[in-house]
């Protein structure tokens, strides 16, 4: 009975192994088949990424070659459209430009001056307009360009403001109120004068005319004969005087005279507004200061200045666009006050003045004759 018991455990151990290894095939077997699943599904994915890749690359191939074929089409098409000029080509090209330009130019220019003159205008007039950097001033018959200077002051008017009335009466004008001072310049011309009409008439300044130097050789010193009618009867009106000596010196000496003459007649009378140097050309070549070089007209200019000055008046130079661009240095002349005669209403002259005779042809009540009339910028 043992030995068949041991039998038989032996047969139960081997039957047991047995069953064990079949299962251990089994387990084996399925880890097998499922390791080969796996391993078909990574194959797949990266075939499939693989198979994206090459894709891609092939699609960007092909639209590179189709750029570069497109490319190519446009290169010729403009190397076909291209035209190539020699340098003597490409000069009359630009010569031809230049003298296209210069003909449109030229021809706008002479459509100006037509419809300058044709319109009623001077030649000088119509001329100004394209020199903006000069003064176009005509002497002796003669077209000078004057460059404008930058070295002296300006004045700061705007055409603007001017206000014309109907009888030519002209007012400056700030923030819709006149604030300039209507006068007029008197002599003997104007014979005998009402004033009170005249202060009537809105005149709130005169320059009274003292006297003058002869215009031949002997340049004799001549007092006007209406200077003491005018000066009393501007005074009594309430209107306010300066007044002027037009001048024909040639050395010191005659300056002198004249400055000391004026002084000398001007002592009984309240003479509140400036003493005026009159230094103009005379007209017709027989003016005997005339061929006064610039610094020696300059130089007179400033003396008799200086003189009034020292005397403990205010003196102004009157001068016109002649004197101020071609007979007198400007320069030297900087601290005295100016007055300007001007008669257009384009306000065209830069340089400072303080009074502006703007018309030797004014009517005012009170004065049969024309007269000459004036505007005081700002305040006396």
């Amino acid at each position: 009975m043992k030995k068949q018991n041991e039998n038989g455990r032996i047969s139960e151990d081997r039957l047991s192994r047995a069953n064990k290894r079949k299962k251990n095939n089994t387990l084996a077997s399925i880890l097998v088949m499922t390791g080969c699943l796996l391993v078909l599904v990574l194959v797949t994915y990266v075939a499939g990424i693989l198979y994206s890749w090459i894709d891609s690359k092939f699609q960007d191939n092909a639209n590179d070659l189709a750029a570069a074929a497109e490319a190519g089409g446009q290169t010729e098409s403009a190397a076909e459209a291209a035209k190539t000029y020699t340098q003597e080509e490409v000069d009359a090209l630009i010569a031809e430009a230049k003298q296209q330009a210069e003909d449109e130019e030229e021809n706008k220019i002479l459509s100006g001056i037509r419809d300058g003159l044709t319109s009623g205008t001077t030649m000088v007039e119509t001329l100004r307009p394209y020199y903006p950097d000069e003064l176009v001033v005509v002497s002796n018959g003669t077209f000078n360009f004057v460059p404008i200077r930058d070295d002296l002051q300006k004045n700061d008017y705007v055409l603007e403001n001017l206000n014309i009335l109907e009888d030519g009466e002209v007012q400056y004008m700030q923030d819709g109120q006149v604030v300039s001072h209507k006068g007029i310049d008197v002599s003997k011309h104007q014979g005998n004068i009402d004033w009170t009409k005249v202060a009537a008439d809105g005149v709130e300044f005169a320059f009274i005319r003292v006297g003058l130097r002869g215009y031949g050789t002997e340049g004799k010193l001549v007092e006007d004969e209406y200077f003491e009618q005018n000066i009393k009867g501007a005074l009594q009106a309430g209107i306010k005087v300066g007044v002027y000596f037009y001048s024909q010196a040639i050395t010191d000496a005659e300056l002198l005279e004249e400055a000391n003459l004026v002084l000398e007649k001007i002592k009984p009378y309240n003479v509140e507004l400036p003493i005026v140097y009159d230094v103009e050309k005379v007209s017709g070549g027989k003016g005997r200061a005339n061929d006064l070089s610039v610094e020696e007209r300059t130089r007179l200019t400033a003396l008799f200045c200086q003189t009034v000055q020292d005397a403990g008046y205010k003196p102004m130079i009157y001068h016109n666009m002649e004197m101020a661009t071609l007979m007198l240095d400007l320069g030297q002349l900087e601290q005295y006050d100016k007055w300007f005669a001007y008669y257009n209403d384009d306000l065209y002259y830069p340089y400072a003045y303080k009074v502006w005779q703007y018309s030797e042809k004014g009517a005012v009540d009170g004065i049969n004759e024309e007269v000459d009339l004036n505007i005081w910028f700002g305040d006396f």
